[in-house]
């Protein structure tokens, strides 16, 4: 008897489009937190994520700890217009439509259960790639693939369209108080 079969559930396969977005923090955090969750099921997954590029996160150090099933691909420039960019606008947005292009690839190859596009959202904010460019991606999930897009300012459509989606609400943040961000916890 199965798992689910023991709980009742059916054993079906339905893929699933998760949405974490908002202002509070924890949505890429939230997204890693499944990969470790399909890492116990022995699944293969990959994280393609948008914007982030230039800073070295400790998230990329940890996935690499967890390779070769679970991939981690920076495919952004950096941040757009704020902190240490410099690059030209053209710049982002060519790296986020080849980013897509990447995702497109990864997500056809049918080779991992799940893909996680971290700050999708706010690519599609900063408009470095356009609705169809988000649609075609989600259209080219198998049944059984889940799909997590993460990033503030989900637009109302891609809210309609997901299974699954959790905002992430501020309440009350350590900057507030002076304390700069904290290795392990922020970076």
């Amino acid at each position: 008897m199965s798992d689910n079969e023991k709980s009742g559930q059916k054993d079906e396969k339905q893929g699933l489009l998760i949405v974490y977005t908002g202002h509070g923090k924890g949505k890429t955090t939230a997204a890693l937190g499944m990969c470790v969750r399909a890492l116990g099921y022995h699944w293969r997954v990959c994280i393609v994520q948008f914007v982030k590029g230039s800073w070295k996160y400790g998230e990329l150090r940890g996935v690499k700890r967890l390779s070769p099933e679970i991939e981690l691909h920076t495919v952004g420039e950096g941040f757009v217009g704020i902190v240490d960019d410099n690059k030209e606008r053209s710049e982002h947005i060519r790296a986020a439509k080849e980013g897509v292009e990447f995702a497109r690839k990864i997500i056809e190859s049918c080779d991992y259960p799940l893909v996680i596009l971290d700050e999708l959202n706010v690519a599609l904010k900063l408009e470095l790639v356009d609705r169809e460019d988000v649609e075609s991606l989600i259209d080219a999930m198998s049944h059984e693939q889940h799909l997590v897009i993460t990033g503030r300012d989900a637009p109302e459509w891609l809210i309609e369209k997901a299974n699954l989606v959790t905002e992430m609400k501020e309440i009350k943040h350590p900057y507030q108080e002076g304390i700069l961000a904290q290795k392990g916890i922020d970076w």
